[in-house]
């Protein structure tokens, strides 16, 4: 097997050997395609700072503190490929996959299946990706540059049944076929809980130390595609008992807000059901975002004119507009757009700091900007200014629910329709997750799993 590193090795890459670690951030230039790149999945930079930004308040319009992890840098080009390599690592690992039999099928909207064509080629298996035949062209083609095989099924974000039929079809057509499903398996649980929740932690404790907030994480905020990046919350959760978990959807696909379906255009989050590894029983807020708000917001970012109106209207330093711009994709901009949200509703102040995820960079979606150019034109400063006082200051508190205990029993019970009745998962097995002992249970096997790759690596090291 081709393996890469522990989950503490991802938490800490200072503590993988020295020599792995400096081929690994040189490779990483030199052809990010080599193998060894997977060392360099982790939210630390070679320097083993954290890769974060802090929001201006000039834009926020808001006291508290906003921080912004960033995915751009891990390999693949988002922090999905953390999550990707986790699962795969795992069904190694406990012999459930074999690279040298099994055709790897990543079920994904986007960032999973790019992350599991990286991953999965890199680890010397093959990949097939089944995703909606309306994502970004540029999804595809990344797929495609990384060696895999992609089946584009009907629809676009919200269109998940149809991704599942095709794996179900592809399951009973070869006995070889193993589905890496993102929205169930719990590596995608574990790397987020363990390496994106330990990481807040410990960058809280940094952003203290340079005046920022109390120490603490007031919050965190993440939309939900497979449920996996919201459960840094977990985490944070233990550290922090009032600790609050915010959860986002889009409003025309707003799944848990009120049962309802639809389809919208927030690629990576809301695809109309609830996904089996999201621990609903710890959500403390349900916001909703509007899918056009969010694109419109991205092209403050986007276009020249909304990033020049940022600097000379709003006073914003311009070093930062330029290091930030590239870092944020739709998603990006929906939990910002959320963290804001959460902000006003839970009136937090000046030493308070919410956490929330920027997936991936613009790279991703040059098409989707040009089409929203061609739709609502090209901003400028006028509208440029219209945008930031009307989306991001002006950013409102409707849409919201609160994680009250009838709500967390309703949003669990959602679970039913896909999981029971489609997917083949037991009324018992649904059960089990009102108990927080079941989400206890996978939290620990995070040691169980480092245990069984390092004592790989001394069976492999000794022939």
């Amino acid at each position: 097997m081709i393996t890469g590193p522990t989950f503490e090795e991802m938490l800490h890459p200072d503590r993988i050997a020295p020599a792995v670690r400096q081929q690994a951030l040189k490779m990483r230039e030199v052809d990010p395609l080599d193998p060894i790149n997977l060392y360099n999945i982790t939210w630390r930079g070679g320097d083993n700072k954290i890769y974060y930004f802090v929001l201006p308040k000039q834009l926020t319009g808001v006291d508290a503190n906003i921080v912004v992890l960033y995915g751009r840098e891990f390999p693949s080009g988002s922090h999905k490929v953390g999550a990707a390599y986790s699962v795969l690592l795992e069904k190694e690992l406990y012999g459930e996959v074999d690279p040298n039999i099994h055709t790897l099928v990543w079920p994904s909207t986007g960032n999973y299946g790019i992350g599991g064509a990286w991953v999965g080629c890199r680890m010397g298996c093959k990949s097939l990706v089944v995703l909606p035949e309306g994502m970004s062209q540029e999804r595809f083609d990344r797929i495609h540059s990384y060696g895999a095989e992609i089946i584009r099924t009907y629809g676009s974000e919200s269109n998940v049944k149809e991704i599942y039929d095709e794996t179900h079809r592809l399951r009973a057509g070869n006995p070889n076929v193993r589905i890496l499903n993102q929205f169930e398996v719990m590596g995608n649980y574990r790397f987020h809980y363990y390496v994106t929740g330990n990481t807040i932690v410990e960058l809280a404790a940094e952003l203290q130390q340079r005046g920022i907030g109390d120490g603490r994480a007031a919050a965190f905020v993440s939309a939900m595609g497979s449920g996996g990046t919201i459960a840094a919350g977990d985490r944070l959760k233990q550290v922090w008992p009032d600790h609050k978990i915010v959860g986002l959807e889009p409003i025309q696909c707003p799944t848990l807000y009120n049962n309802g379906y639809g389809t919208h255009d927030i690629q990576g989050i809301g695809d109309k059901h609830v996904t089996w590894i999201h621990n609903v029983w710890n959500m403390d807020a349900l916001m909703c975002l509007d899918d056009i708000e969010v694109k419109k917001g991205l092209q403050v970012f986007a276009e020249e004119a909304g990033r020049s109106t940022l600097v000379g209207r709003y006073g914003i330093d311009a070093a930062w507009v330029e290091e930030v711009y590239s870092l944020l994709g739709i998603s990006s901009i929906c939990n910002i757009l959320g963290a804001i949200k959460t902000a006003r509703y839970y009136g937090y102040g000046k030493d308070d700091v919410i956490y929330t995820i920027a997936t991936d960079g613009l790279d991703r979606y040059h098409s989707v900007m040009d089409a929203m150019a061609e739709t609502y034109g090209r901003l400028d400063e006028a509208a440029a200014v219209g945008r930031v006082e009307s989306i991001f200051r002006g950013q409102r508190t409707d849409w919201i629910q609160p994680g009250t205990p009838e709500n967390r029993t309703r949003w669990h019970n959602l679970k039913y329709y896909t999981w029971v009745e489609q997917q083949g998962k037991t009324v018992e097995e649904l059960d089990a997750q009102r108990n927080p002992a079941w989400w206890e249970a996978h939290q620990r096997m995070v040691a169980d799993i480092d245990a069984r790759l390092l004592e790989y690596r001394r069976q492999t090291a000794q022939g």
